[in-house]
């Protein structure tokens, strides 16, 4: 078995335990991966200061007594959790390949209420997407499936075919190298078949260029700029002309049914963005903590109803 294929290993429990026994661990891991060479003002640019000795993690600028908290900025401001919680909630959510549920990250964490279990759960998956990643290469498969979405009771039997009948529909692509090896993948809702919404995702998720593989539905026939290969379905079926494709369709619809016991309409694209954040990691969880705490550093406050008003 080449490299390739081999998996790392999350950080274990011990050694998080130890890089971050208490609340000034964490804050002194935040300081210096906010700014790697030494405090900077936001206000001036200034880069000599004082630490609060009054005020926990804040520092006073020299030049122009700016007072800037190490969180301030990140998602972690104005937040009532300890940083060391936060960082507790970033571990589990990392090292646990299948994912977590608000109900099981209260439990794990010790929360006071699920509220604040699906606040933390939805900042931590906003964070899943790298504003920097760069666009599919080489070979792409590209396809749209579905998936029964939850109501308030049981799941909706879907209708059949592209029917919107209780059913949610994404599409999604995944590169595939020279040799056929699967690589990276992308996942978002669609809204509907039209030409024009394929094509925004395609142009979104792949590099010009690239090679697309399709079923050799119309609506890939508008795609400019890429060398695509329809390849028409017929009476064969669709998973044995894109097989990978597939597999990830099958690996997500058992995950959101596993993890998640179904998929409600309003969290389909936070579902899509985890699956995705994993399945690109899913080699490397000895680094995912790094990524996922990077990501969600760089992100700034949002209040519980910035996301329920998403809903």
């Amino acid at each position: 078995m080449t490299s390739r294929w081999k998996h790392d290993r999350p950080m274990s429990r011990t050694a998080f335990n130890e890089r971050f026994p208490d609340d000034t661990a964490c804050a002194r891991f935040l300081l210096e991966k906010r700014w790697p060479q030494g405090f900077v003002c936001p206000a001036c640019g200034g880069q000599k200061a004082w630490e609060l000795a009054t005020k926990r993690f804040t520092y006073e600028c020299a030049a122009c007594d700016r007072q800037t908290s190490v969180t301030a900025g990140t998602i972690f401001h104005r937040s009532h959790l300890d940083l060391l919680t936060w960082f507790q909630a970033i571990y589990a959510i990392a090292s646990h390949s299948n994912g977590i549920s608000a109900l099981q990250l209260q439990v794990q964490l010790g929360l006071g209420s699920y509220k604040t279990a699906w606040l933390m759960l939805q900042k931590l998956r906003r964070a899943m997407i790298d504003p920097d990643r760069s666009l599919l290469e080489d070979v792409v498969e590209v396809d749209e499936s579905d998936i029964p979405y939850r109501t308030k009771g049981d799941p909706i039997a879907g209708g059949q075919g592209r029917s919107a009948v209780g059913k949610l529909h994404f599409i999604g692509a995944i590169e595939l190298s020279p040799d056929g090896h699967p690589r990276r993948i992308r996942l978002t809702p669609l809204q509907d078949f039209s030409a024009s919404s394929i094509s925004a995702f395609v142009s979104g998720a792949a590099t010009p260029g690239a090679t697309i593989l399709s079923d050799g539905f119309s609506a890939y026939r508008s795609l400019k700029g890429y060398n695509h290969k329809p390849k028409v379905v017929g009476k064969m079926a669709a998973h044995m002309i894109l097989p990978w494709i597939h597999r990830v369709f099958a690996n997500f619809k058992r995950w959101a049914l596993g993890t998640y016991h179904g998929v409600r309409k309003p969290h389909l694209q936070r579902y899509l963005e985890e699956f995705v954040f994993r399945w690109n990691r899913r080699r490397h969880m000895k680094s995912s903590f790094d990524m996922l705490f990077r990501l969600a550093a760089a992100l700034p406050h949002a209040g519980y109803r910035q996301f329920v008003d998403q809903y």
